[in-house]
């Protein structure tokens, strides 16, 4: 009995101190609740229409529903007016609760974010009881279908090409890498025409730094307007002032997935119907598509034949300056009476003959690239005959000359790079004034400065002549010789990541 009333009488105490006013307060004060920030009042509706002013295609459409007035507003050249009919008039009209519950409501008070939404071919709703805004994916404007490349065919492999359309590039890209660590980061550009790109990478696979300095050239742009992605590259290039593309570009999904399986970085913009590969080597502009596709051999035989004409193409002309005018002994004898007898006519020296065919090509080539395609081909052809024959026979140039710079016209084009092709046109006259000047030794200082201008280059920071210097034995077998694919399994050097990641499963 006595230990019964001991454990009551303990029960007892700490129920009285477990609620003593030491701990609870006498005078507890009342939990008072912070006042809520107000809410940010949307935008009227005037104020969009004000911005919108003078744009004949803005439509403003008021619907009056169970619910009360609603106004859709959109932009009539950016939608498809049987989408818009199907997709948000239609359910409007017959039923507007679940209707409204589906559109993704909207920031009512950023002006510029609602603006950008109208000109980016959204519809915006407003909802004038509520005062609120919803917006619906409604961008749909013609697109070119699917087709095959102009710049780089090939017989062999795949014959898809990207489009002018992001979304249609995107999807051809990630259709051929199924995973999850393909990434692709969006940004939007140009001050007045603000296109989106997307920087696109294999998360385990590419180069922090590499990615990170492209990233750091993106975010510190200022510029108007981007028509095209060639305007981006000689932006972010590292050397503005050189006549070589830094860059890679193709047109082709395959190549462009080949450089994001090797590390590389790959930029692909909105209305360009190219994207840009990052970085790049100078050996790699002499690489065609159809390289992989092709057996070993073949693909070797072709990279040195356009590797090769690259070096022919720029020495071809200019040789035949020095050798006429300073070094008539590098020629045969044979060879020297038969071009003396071609010139017997001609009153001007070889420099100057040179120049003047050199500028006829490039008249006839650009005038036959503006005209229609079957008027350009015809005055390429028929010009460069007409005009070729009545030179000769006017003794204006001398038909060895002619011969030379057809052979040199037609190396020129080999390569499948369509802006190295370009360089080695312009690298050529540099070559044909040192020859001019200084004979063979103008042209050793021209070559000399080739090579060291090409050394001196990087491409995102990356030497330009990888792997011939600095020399990677790997990474040679895929150079000019392309070794078999059995080879080909490890990375290159210039996107190889420092740290090897996992995998994201």
């Amino acid at each position: 009995m006595k230990i019964w009333k001991r454990a009551r009488k303990e029960v007892e105490q700490s129920t009285k101190k477990s609620s003593s006013p030491e701990q609870f307060g006498k005078n507890p004060a009342p939990v008072q609740s912070q006042p809520s920030a107000p809410q940010p009042q949307p935008i009227p509706l005037t104020a969009i229409k004000k911005e919108l002013t003078d744009i004949d295609d803005a439509v403003f459409k008021d619907f009056q529903t169970q619910e009360g007035l609603i106004t859709v507003v959109y932009l009539s050249s950016l939608i498809d007016p049987l989408i818009l009919h199907k997709a948000i008039i239609l359910p409007l009209v017959n039923d507007q609760k679940e209707v409204l519950k589906s559109f993704d409501p909207m920031d009512g008070s950023n002006k510029k974010k609602l603006i950008m939404s109208i000109v980016n071919g959204d519809t915006v709703i407003f909802h004038h009881e509520k005062q609120q805004y919803l917006h619906a994916h409604t961008f749909s404007p013609p697109e070119r279908a699917v087709s095959t490349s102009e710049m780089e065919s090939s017989v062999i492999g795949p014959q898809d090409a990207f489009t002018e359309s992001l979304k249609t590039n995107l999807s051809l890209i990630k259709r051929r890498i199924q995973q999850t660590g393909l990434k692709s980061k969006d940004y939007t550009i140009g001050q007045e025409t603000n296109t989106k790109i997307s920087v696109l990478y294999i998360e385990h696979l590419v180069n922090d730094e590499n990615l990170q300095r492209i990233n750091d050239r993106i975010n510190k742009l200022d510029f108007v307007g981007f028509l095209d992605i060639t305007i981006l590259k000689q932006l972010v290039e590292d050397n503005p002032f050189s006549p070589f593309p830094q860059y890679g570009a193709t047109s082709r999904p395959d190549v462009a997935v080949n450089s994001l399986l090797d590390g590389r970085i790959v930029i692909a913009m909105d209305n360009s119907q190219s994207v840009m590969v990052c970085p790049s080597s100078f050996i790699e502009m002499f690489n065609s598509p159809e390289d992989f596709y092709n057996r070993w051999t073949t693909a070797t035989l072709l990279r040195i034949l356009r590797f090769a004409g690259f070096f022919i193409t720029i020495m071809l002309t200019p040789m035949y300056i020095s050798a006429l005018s300073y070094h008539p002994g590098i020629l045969p004898y044979e060879l020297l009476i038969m071009i003396q007898e071609s010139r017997s006519r001609v009153p001007f020296p070889p420099v100057i003959e040179v120049l003047f065919i050199e500028l006829v090509i490039e008249i006839l080539r650009e005038a036959g690239s503006r005209m229609p395609t079957k008027i350009g081909q015809t005055i390429g052809i028929v010009g460069g005959i007409v005009i070729g024959t009545a030179a000769v026979e006017a003794g204006l140039i001398s038909n060895t000359l002619i011969v030379l710079v057809a052979i040199s016209a037609l190396l020129s084009f080999l390569m499948p790079n369509f802006l190295m092709s370009n360089a080695s046109r312009f690298v050529r006259y540099i070559f044909i004034l040192a020859a001019g000047m200084f004979g063979l030794l103008g042209q050793m200082l021209a070559l000399a400065w080739l090579f060291n201008h090409l050394l001196n280059l990087t491409s995102l920071g990356t030497p330009y002549m990888t792997p011939v210097i600095p020399r990677s034995w790997a990474d040679l077998r895929d150079s000019i010789v392309r070794f078999p694919l059995a080879f080909l399994q490890k990375r290159t050097g210039l996107s190889r990541a420092k740290r090897e990641k996992k995998p994201t499963k």
